[in-house]
């Protein structure tokens, strides 16, 4: 059935494609963050073991909510891997150590890149008349800048 929401077509279009685009970001953030709990090493293993595992927690919420709000405006969300990794902007990593420090640095650029592309999305969704999605991604831009900032302090 075709969604009657007060937003054009085009316009949800041009909005679903950015929350798709974030659902990939998303998803390959989360695949990170569990390799950080599963390989992480050192004399604070499990500190950060429990750190990690906390944050992959939070953002298995969010991926829902994404997909959910994909849906709520009428489009279909992406859900492969093969479409994650085509529309992500984040790269993945090998690493030579499996220290917290570097998973740490590696996981605050990437909530720091999502966190920047989330202010031009929020314009996006303003642009397009789509005061829901606008909102929903303020809480989404509050929640990585407050995720930054923790893992910001683990590198002070």
């Amino acid at each position: 059935m075709k969604t009657s929401i007060g937003i054009k077509e085009k316009d949800t279009a041009a909005v679903a494609q950015v929350l798709n685009r974030l659902l990939a970001d998303e998803n390959v953030l989360y695949i990170k963050i569990r390799n950080a709990h599963w390989n992480v090493e050192g004399p604070d293993f499990h500190a950060q073991h429990l750190f990690f595992e906390g944050l992959y927690d939070e953002l298995a919420e969010l991926i829902d909510e994404v997909a959910e709000r994909v849906r709520a405006i009428g489009h279909y969300a992406v859900g492969t891997m093969k479409e994650f990794l085509e529309l992500t902007q984040l790269t993945e990593m090998k690493y030579k150590k499996n220290d917290s420090q570097g998973y740490i640095k590696e996981l605050l650029s990437d909530f720091e890149s999502l966190i920047i592309s989330l202010r031009e999305d929020i314009k996006l969704a303003e642009n397009h008349e789509d005061a829901g999605t606008e909102d929903f991604l303020v809480g989404i831009l509050e929640k990585h800048e407050k995720t930054a900032w923790m893992l910001r302090a683990h590198l002070s």
